[in-house]
């Protein structure tokens, strides 16, 4: 009996971790730290299609933001230095703009404050979700093979510190 029961065990104890570790189909998948980057492509300002995998062999800060987002607003100038520093070296810089009526609201936004670095629209979304985004703003650092080497929630200050080092660290060697 014990010989059954250990057996029984034995046999049902790994179906039933499996079975209650299933994910279910549609969940998202949260972007962490050592995973691919997901792929996508969205239309920039000038209505050209950009995909995250035509950069592959550089390193791409993602960032979704918006133009209501006051911490957004807060850190693009260091990013556009931080752009205008690096573009050269191999940093692409891909903000992600979340809003429903983006193409409108990001254009009025670029005339009062104009930046150099490729704005992209998620209008739908999808993007945004599949990198399970909801605070504003929020940067993914990709390396060159498509690692996410960094997630960052909130305003960053691109041009010191950390975040800095390791941007240089990664273009210059």
């Amino acid at each position: 009996m014990k010989s059954l029961l250990l057996l029984l065990l034995f046999v049902c104890l790994p179906v039933l971790t499996f079975a209650g570790s299933e994910r279910p189909q549609d969940a998202p998948r949260v972007v962490a730290v050592g995973s691919v980057a997901p792929d996508f492509t969205l239309e920039n300002m000038q209505g050209e299609k950009v995909s995250l995998s035509q950069f592959r062999g550089k390193v791409v800060i993602v960032n979704f933001w918006a133009t209501w987002c006051p911490p957004c607003r807060t850190e693009m100038p260091s990013m556009e230095v931080l752009h205008e520093t690096f573009k050269d070296d191999g940093l692409i810089l891909l903000a992600i703009n979340v809003e429903q009526s983006g193409a409108k609201v990001v254009a009025e936004f670029l005339k009062e404050s104009p930046y150099s670095f490729p704005i992209l629209l998620d209008e739908q979304n999808q993007t945004q979700n599949s990198y399970t985004v909801f605070q504003y703003p929020t940067s993914f650092i990709v390396d060159r093979n498509g690692i996410v080497v960094k997630k960052l929630v909130g305003a960053v200050h691109w041009m010191g510190g950390d975040i800095y080092n390791l941007l240089h660290f990664m273009l210059k060697g």
